[in-house]
């Protein structure tokens, strides 16, 4: 029977022994974690950690970056009904862990194995640094993507929670609306949404679907000139 993780974390919040506990929370960019932080804020002491070794270029790493450092500033300065205030804490930023990490993966389709590979990579740091920060729980932003398959990210967090001995917060944050609330308070806050994961391989595979469509469009177009 499949797990139901967003009811897995309706249990944790449900306890009143685990308000105020300490939260790593691992971020791929400020859109994904905008609701995740608006949800969990009033729950857990949170630290947010970026570490994103994936993202293959210099420019578009800072610009997230960055992002999410603004993000946080503003949620910093809105604080209201018992919320905690936010830290973040930013990891070394080393592409070649990431294509050392996919080395023989490089022809996987998004989804694959390929990505599986860099979930572990990121969940592994950041169950790393949860045990050095004294963390009460580590968890991951990546299950609020539609595109993310959110059971094998659990299983990867809890197999770390095993082997480093934190314990990995179930989640599955696109469910009750999560990834739709993340679209809205990305616009409210005028943060930079990438049409891509961050890899240089999932950037080509964005960049030839759109070619794709471009043609398809492009022949639709012409047939409806010829009929």
């Amino acid at each position: 029977m499949a797990v139901n993780y967003s009811r897995e974390l309706d249990k944790i919040l449900e306890n009143p022994q685990n308000r105020g506990k300490k939260l790593f929370l691992h971020s791929c960019c400020a859109p994904c974690s905008s609701y995740v932080l608006e949800y969990l804020r009033s729950f857990f002491r949170i630290t947010v950690f970026y570490y994103n070794p994936n993202i293959t270029e210099d420019e578009e790493y800072r610009k997230r970056a960055g992002e999410q450092k603004r993000l946080i500033g503003e949620m910093n300065r809105e604080l209201s009904g018992g919320a905690f205030s936010i830290e973040i804490m930013e990891g070394d930023y080393d592409r070649e862990i990431f294509f050392e990490s996919a080395r023989g993966l490089e022809s996987c389709r998004e989804g694959g194995e390929r990505c599986a590979a860099c979930f572990e990579l990121r969940l592994r740091e950041t169950a790393l640094w949860a045990g050095r920060q004294n963390a009460d729980y580590f968890t991951t932003t990546l299950t609020i993507s539609p595109l993310k398959n959110a059971a094998r990210i659990n299983e990867i967090g809890e197999r770390l929670a095993a082997e480093y001995g934190i314990a990995f917060l179930p989640s599955d944050f696109k469910k009750k609306d999560g990834y739709k609330r993340s679209i809205r308070l990305s616009a409210e806050y005028g943060l930079y949404r990438q049409d891509y994961c961050g890899c240089v391989f999932s950037r080509e595979q964005r960049e030839r679907e759109k070619r794709e469509l471009q043609q398809r469009k492009s022949c639709e177009k012409q047939n409806i000139m010829i009929g």
